[in-house]
């Protein structure tokens, strides 16, 4: 199914008017301080916020991330733990350590597996590490973050999957698999860098005519500003994209925030 050839009715019918958003993860609270604030604003259409206190839970508690935590659970925010799954050469025993830390440390209601295989090969991998996950959150939200599409299988691992993540030079010309036309749109989600705000409406669009019910967007594209480089895989002394807000942040609020569909 391509974006180019789902039609008003078909939206419709699937419900993409309750397109939220799901922020990847900003850069630590000393760093972008605005950003975390912004979290907690009445009627922002958050569905959840990834903290990755340094590509992962860290070694010790961090009090600036815990009292970013502690602002978003009392907010009714949901907060992910980020976890590296590093294509799959992560060991399991490593990624549980460290969902742990994340429960213990973080009070987190739930887990984004970055770098998540796509290969059916590796779905029994991850579906076991899902499984495992999920009696450890005892109802808490999965998340896989393939950041493309991955074998069908996947989608019975978690409860949602990052099915695209890249430059909206790449977005605006890009298709969706055909068997996620199965699922509903809060199965999907989308992260996208790069979209000028002349063409913010035109990717809400494409975001609904693909089926995705959770996204991501921002104007940001190159990396930017000081960094220790232990987020979402920035070089060291750099920023990523999406861990800075969007130029166009209130826009986002307020044409997402109305959930009114195309």
């Amino acid at each position: 199914m391509s974006h180019l050839t789902t039609t008003g009715s078909q939206l419709s019918a699937t419900g993409a008017e309750r397109l939220g958003v799901g922020v990847p993860g900003y850069a630590h609270p000393l760093l972008a301080p605005a950003e975390w604030a912004e979290l907690t604003r009445p009627g922002a259409p958050l569905h959840w916020v990834v903290l990755n206190v340094a590509n992962g839970p860290g070694t010790r508690p961090d009090p600036h991330c815990l009292a970013a935590a502690g602002r978003l659970n009392n907010a009714g925010v949901r907060v992910l733990g980020h976890l590296d799954m590093a294509h799959g050469s992560r060991a399991f025993g490593d990624l549980v350590a460290d969902a742990h830390h994340y429960l213990e440390w973080y009070r987190v209601g739930g887990f984004i597996l970055d770098r998540c295989p796509t290969d059916r090969a590796d779905l029994l991998q991850v579906r076991r590490t899902t499984a495992t996950l999920e009696a450890v959150l005892d109802g808490g939200h999965l998340v896989l973050g393939h950041g493309a599409h991955p074998h069908p299988g996947y989608a019975e691992a978690a409860d949602q999957l990052v099915t695209f993540s890249g430059p909206w030079t790449d977005y605006r010309w890009s298709q969706v698999a055909e068997w996620t036309a199965d699922h509903p749109p809060e199965r999907f989600v989308h992260f996208v860098h790069g979209v000028p705000r002349t063409h913010l409406e035109e990717a809400t669009r494409i975001a609904r005519w693909q089926g995705a019910g959770t996204i991501f967007f921002t104007d940001r594209t190159d990396c930017v500003g000081p960094s220790d480089g232990a987020h979402r895989g920035a070089r060291k002394g750099q920023i990523g994209p999406f861990e800075t807000l969007p130029g166009y942040w209130d826009e986002i609020v307020s044409q997402i925030g109305r959930g009114v569909s195309e």
